[in-house]
């Protein structure tokens, strides 16, 4: 901006200097010419005089009868001013030497004004044009795949087109590179469900070749259980499918914290009786979220699932919740060895599965969890407790 007020400035100053130099060049050139006609006239009235001298009074008056006429500007030629051309003399035969060097100098001005003139054109034409080939060539580089930063090239007519360039190439590029990991986090997702529908389908089929041999019931449990197996994935494919589609349905209201676990805790206590462990859910008074009650109990439930298969026999599941300023926080945590180190970072990628992962889990649970607490403003992480045991923390925002 500062760049653009020192052009407009000089600009104006060189106008200004222009303005004042033709001022003074009409003013030169009226007194030159009027002295110069002065003494032209001279000549030829003296010379008049000289020849006829009695033709002085008829010259004085002729001089003073034009002189007057010219300061009331109601002067009457009555044809004389074209005597001159009757005996065939031209404005150019009374230049004379002087006259020829000033329509010279003024041809030599006009020529260097033009010069000048072109000369400034093509300095202007210049920089466009290497503005032009600095933004062609930023363009090329981000089609070869270079990109880089587009550098400023100062204040001036490209800048805001610069501006918009480089913000249309950052948005592109942003969106290729989500397109790029869409693309790839398909590809994985695809090799993933492929290979869970795989486990479930061979062990099937080898279930029914052992019941064409030998028909027993205990066959036809393992085809049950694959068949749930594969029910459970089809229903939680479906489902992530539609949160990340945003098509999920989620009916926000005042929920109590208490009254999510108790439910959560009520609908795995079958599973729960079969490993021995129970679950303690101390009471804190009432605590309420802004979530749905069905999504949020099915995610606390995953959790809960998670810490009960990593607790002995006998053991207990803990959880606990409270409120501050800023959110609402449960923690689930179990009485296990608590997750692998390098583990931990992974644990709610889809269809991953630790070390410590159970034969029959496919990898899904955990992330379904994230993906519906993430979906109501919330947050899940996972860590081990100093003491031993594996941690789930969720926090649901108050704003």
């Amino acid at each position: 901006m500062t760049e653009r007020r020192n052009l407009a400035a000089a600009a104006c100053l060189a106008l200004t200097a222009g303005l004042i130099a033709a001022s003074l060049t009409a003013v030169f050139l009226t007194r030159y010419y009027g002295t110069r006609n002065m003494r032209m006239l001279g000549e030829v009235c003296g010379r008049i005089m000289e020849i006829q001298p009695k033709a002085e009074e008829a010259v004085a008056a002729a001089l003073k009868e034009y002189r007057e006429g010219l300061i009331t500007g109601r002067r009457e030629s009555g044809g004389s001013e074209r005597v001159l051309e009757i005996y065939g003399y031209e404005a150019d035969d009374f230049l004379g030497r002087e006259g020829r060097v000033g329509a010279g100098l003024g041809a030599a001005g006009f020529l260097v004004g033009g010069l000048l003139f072109w000369a400034a054109f093509l300095f202007l034409r210049r920089g466009e044009r290497q503005r032009i080939r600095s933004l062609t060539g930023y363009l090329e580089r981000v089609n070869s795949g270079e990109g880089g930063v587009l550098l400023r090239g100062g204040e001036d007519d490209f800048s805001k087109l610069q501006d918009e360039i480089y913000k249309t190439v950052t948005e592109l590029t942003q969106t290729r590179e989500e397109a790029v990991g869409v693309r790839n986090n398909y590809a994985e997702n695809l090799y993933n469900i492929a290979h869970q529908i795989k486990t479930p389908l061979t062990s099937m089929s080898l279930a029914v070749q052992m019941m064409e041999r030998e028909p027993d019931p205990k066959h036809l449990g393992q085809i049950r259980r694959q068949i749930s197996r594969l029910t459970y994935l089809e229903e939680a494919l479906l489902l992530l499918s539609r949160i990340d589609a945003g098509a999920l349905s989620m009916e926000r209201r005042e929920v109590d914290v208490l009254t999510v676990l108790v439910l959560a805790a009520d609908n795995l206590q079958e599973l729960l009786s079969a490993a021995e462990v129970s679950v303690e859910i101390p009471e804190a008074g009432e605590v309420l979220i802004s979530a749905d009650l069905d999504w949020t109990m099915e995610a606390v439930m995953n959790l809960l699932k998670n810490c009960a298969e990593h607790t002995p026999p006998g053991g207990v599941v803990h959880c606990s919740y409270e409120r501050n300023p800023l959110y609402v926080q449960i923690r689930i945590w179990d009485e296990g060895a608590g997750f692998a180190r390098e583990d931990i970072p992974r644990l709610f990628e889809r269809f991953y599965r630790g070390q410590g992962a159970g034969d029959g889990g496919i990898g899904i649970g955990l992330a379904l969890s994230k993906a519906i607490i993430e979906r109501q403003s919330g947050t899940v992480t996972a860590r081990n407790l100093p003491e031993g045991g594996a941690c789930f923390e969720i926090r649901f925002y108050c704003h």
